[in-house]
């Protein structure tokens, strides 16, 4: 066992220790540079030389080498156990980012703040479970995880601005058609406090159904100043149409009366009815007065209920009944006219040649 030892000691190479390596080998103790040479000997027969790509390297390319697999290490491109766990981790992650987007994407959006945050919720718990049950290791699960928090925190954000862009363009769209009509009820033929109220009452509901997300609560403020604007302005302007519609409708009736149909009753109704409007304005020096008297607001219901009910929208077909009772009274005025002339002529019977009288000289 003694044989195989290689264990022996140098001996000193000079007295002045400090200056060592400043002197050159000529400078040196014999016996230390002999034995010297002896243990480059045994190291050399120990090791075995360190070929790369087939070839033989030398002290410096080894060392060059050796940096080179150093700093490959450092950059993570060789790989080693935590490198092959976080690889294997990387591809669990993108299975549960893959399947918490399927869960999102199944949301047809717009829809409320709260609905979204609990579709998030619980597709975010589905993601956990997912990468709880397949992820690998113990030391780069705290690591993992974080990620893929915040992975999705990232998607669930971009599905938030998607949710207020789909929220703000549907309530906008809403908004549009409820002022769209506001200004169609501001602009009827006939004017009707009950249509404007149903017309009103269906935007209202309409837009509280469809208008869903988080635009909501701005566009709401909105609705309810331009309904309020809208209603103001109608039964600003609905008692001046209707004063103005009545007044043209005894006139037209008395027209009526008087060279149409000749009916008495109807024109002196009529007539009743327009000195009743023109005389209170005249009395009273204004119209605005005759809106709180009793009768007129009998007349308003009169005129509501006649405009504007389940069976006939008289806004709607008012032209074609103009047109049609035209024509009816043309026609009755004429054929009317016919027999009564046909009344007055004088009916001659029998011959014209013949006649009863005596003939006398």
């Amino acid at each position: 066992m003694g044989d195989n030892s290689t264990a022996f000691s140098l001996p000193q190479p000079h007295l002045q220790r400090t200056k060592l390596c400043d002197m050159d080998d000529q400078e040196l103790e014999p016996l230390y540079i002999e034995r010297r040479d002896e243990l480059k000997q045994i190291v050399a027969s120990m090791i075995k030389p360190k070929i790369v790509q087939g070839r033989t390297l030398n002290g410096k390319e080894f060392v060059s080498f050796l940096g080179q697999i150093l700093e490959a290490l450092n950059k993570g491109e060789i790989p080693s156990t935590g490198s092959l766990v976080e690889v294997f981790n990387k591809a669990i992650l993108e299975s549960c980012l893959k399947l918490y987007n399927e869960r999102m994407e199944r949301v047809e959006l717009p829809v409320s703040v709260d609905k979204l945050q609990l579709i998030h919720s619980l597709a975010e718990d589905e993601a956990r479970k997912l990468f709880d049950k397949q992820h690998f290791g113990k030391h780069h699960t705290t690591e993992s995880i974080l990620k893929l928090d915040e992975e999705m925190k990232k998607v669930f954000r971009n599905f938030g601005l998607a949710n207020e862009y789909q929220s703000s363009k549907l309530c906008e769209a809403r908004f549009s058609e409820c002022e769209d009509k506001m200004e169609h009820l501001q602009s009827l033929k006939l004017p009707s406090m009950a249509k404007f109220n149903a017309g009103f009452l269906h935007c209202n509901q309409s837009f509280e159904l469809q208008c869903v997300g988080p635009a909501k609560e701005n566009y709401e403020r909105r609705m309810s100043k331009m309904l309020a604007r809208s209603r103001a302005l109608f039964i600003k302007e609905y008692n001046n149409k209707l004063f103005n519609w009545l007044v043209t409708f005894s006139l037209v009736m008395i027209v009526i009366g008087r060279f149409v149909m000749k009916f008495f009753l109807l024109e002196v109704a009529a007539w009743v009815m327009f000195i009743f409007l023109e005389t209170y304005t005249r009395l009273f020096w204004s119209s605005e007065l005759l809106y709180y008297n009793p009768i007129w607001h009998m007349i308003v219901s009169s005129w509501e209920t006649i405009v504007y009910n389940p069976v006939l929208d008289m806004d709607r077909w008012v032209i074609p009944i103009v047109v049609v009772l035209s024509f009816l009274a043309v026609y009755w005025r004429c054929l009317g006219g016919r027999k009564q002339l046909g009344t007055l002529l004088p009916l001659y019977r029998g011959s014209y040649g013949s006649s009863s009288r005596p003939r006398t000289d």
